[in-house]
């Protein structure tokens, strides 16, 4: 074993995924003895399906989500109809938001775990775990025993109230929010089937209908002042929430739908947090251990996923003889390290993000319930012509999705000599495009959607040497390209290096850097 991942959600099991694809042995364990639990989210943004992609899983999830979802949004007396397939983002392959629930996405990753032979152990438990200087040591717990386990790297994936970051030493910045969320699966009378999503403006919060409950028709989520917010466990389902109180908030919203049937409801308290660092040593976070957000803006799972996928490739070219040094070694120490670099600046711009979005969705202060309550249905004329700006919605997505992440500060992202003019600069995400590799035309990510990395040349590019490029390197050559210049993307769909014209001394530099360089390349 070289990677002790600790949580099975759905941040766990893309990081065991990207890890194994890229050369380590992986070990997942999961302290819940039961895979369902009520989905939190349920929305997947495009980059996260981008990130995805190379894992082979993207088929699968798209067969079960709802990749053209239509929304109607009540705002006082006036419904809008809002749809958000086919946005204007011509360089995805996925320019659209996908609903699916949170439960759904585990089972397809977690199938594809199988397919490569590696079973979640469901019921085992981090007792303790740390950092021995030459290894991580850490103690399971299960029906089996309690057995004591060595191994490189430990990833702690395992919640808000992580066991990893508590042993690891790793503060944590954060505080819990005066509202709280409603969660409801229920069937209701006087909603029209097919109808879409449901969304409500109301005085004292949002309320919103997905018709993507588990266990009845329709998935209520509702904001709320909190009752209390000390000693809860935050972002967890807790008490049921009795009918009379669904009722009344549905007539809050004015809402004239009768519940049916209530199947299960909870209260979740909220907090905003973030993690002072993001790895000690051999011990690492990702996900809701590392940074947690309210629902506002479907963050969480995305967010998590992400970070995994950044994350696994690093500790798998590290652990996997990729590197040609050793895990612990000063080199992969900087590819190590840029995972709290890349990733915590970009859960802090996350942080800010969900905060402001859920001070307007969720507070109960005078000034976001005016705008709520009065300022809403007054401007609601206006939303059609704005949701008819294509762009201006496709601009809103790429920031909630994470189109605009860049990693430019990064040690990983380094510019060639000479510097080459307009292509996408080093840490930027890699846009998708047509191009022509030497056969019909593709979509640039469609050749991508496989692991390692991928050296892109232009159409006079001379070739890269073949010392430095190990096995987990692709190169291609743009025929559609002009010049004479190289791209080398990151496994994570990233730019790490480029140069306007053979650098191969940088290039050996960089696939050094990321623990890329051994053998021969293969080639497509």
């Amino acid at each position: 074993m070289d990677v002790l991942v600790v949580g099975a959600g759905t941040t766990g099991l893309t990081l065991a995924l990207e890890a194994h694809d890229h050369g380590a042995r992986v070990r997942v364990v999961e302290r819940r003895p039961d895979p369902f639990r009520p989905s939190r989210a349920l929305v997947l943004h495009p980059r996260t399906l981008e990130v995805l992609r190379p894992l082979g899983v993207t088929d699968a999830l798209l067969e079960s989500a709802d990749t053209a979802p239509r929304a109607q949004l009540h705002l006082g007396p006036r419904v809008v109809e809002a749809g958000l397939a086919d946005l204007a983002l011509p360089d995805t392959a996925f320019p659209h938001l996908s609903l699916m629930r949170q439960t759904d996405v585990e089972t397809v990753l977690t199938r594809a775990l199988a397919d490569r032979g590696l079973t979640v152990e469901r019921g085992t438990e981090l007792l303790t775990v740390r950092d021995d200087g030459d290894s991580a040591r850490a103690v399971l717990r299960s029906p089996h025993g309690v057995e004591e386990v060595r191994c490189p790297f430990v990833v702690g994936c395992d919640g808000p109230a992580s066991t990893v970051r508590t042993r690891a030493g790793i503060g944590w910045h954060g505080r819990p929010y005066a509202e709280e969320v409603v969660l409801a699966d229920l069937d209701l009378d006087g909603v029209p089937t097919g109808a879409g999503a449901q969304v409500f403006a109301g005085r004292r919060g949002l309320l919103f209908l997905f018709p993507l409950g588990e266990r009845a028709s329709w998935r209520l989520l509702a904001t709320r002042a909190s009752a209390d917010g000390a000693g809860q466990d935050f972002g967890q389902p807790g008490d049921a929430v009795p009918a009379a109180e669904l009722r009344r908030l549905l007539d809050d919203v004015g809402m004239g739908a009768r519940i049916e049937r209530l199947a299960w409801s909870a209260r979740v308290p909220l907090q905003c947090g973030l993690a002072r660092r993001f790895r000690r040593g051999r011990l690492f976070l990702a996900g809701d251990a590392a940074h947690t957000y309210s629902p506002a803006t479907g963050q969480g799972m995305n967010t998590g996923i992400q970070d995994a996928v950044n994350l696994g490739w690093k500790l798998g070219f590290a652990v996997s003889g990729s590197w040609g040094g050793p895990a612990d070694g000063p080199g992969a120490g900087v590819l190590l390290d840029s995972y709290d670099g890349e990733r915590r600046a970009a859960a802090h711009r996350r942080l800010v993000l969900t905060h402001t979005a859920f001070w307007a969705e969720a507070s109960t202060g005078r000034l976001p319930s005016w705008l709520r309550a009065v300022a809403a249905p007054r401007a609601a004329s206006a939303v059609p012509v704005l949701l008819g700006r294509r762009r201006l919605v496709a601009e809103a997505v790429r920031l909630l999705s994470q189109l605009r992440v860049n990693y430019r500060r990064s040690p990983l992202s380094v510019e060639g000599t000479p510097p080459l003019r307009g292509a996408p600069r080093p840490g930027d995400r890699l846009p998708d495009a047509a191009v022509d590799a030497g056969g019909p035309a593709e979509r640039l990510h469609g050749l991508l959607a496989r692991p390692g990395v991928h050296l892109l040349l232009q159409r006079d590019a001379d070739p890269p040497p073949d010392t430095p490029a190990g096995p987990r390197v692709t190169v291609l050559r743009l025929s559609n390209s002009p010049g004479r210049g190289l791209v080398a993307v990151r496994p994570d769909g990233h730019v790490g290096f480029r140069c306007g014209a053979a650098d191969p001394a940088g290039l050996t530099g960089w696939l050094s850097l990321v623990g890329a360089a051994a053998s021969p390349p293969a080639r497509s």
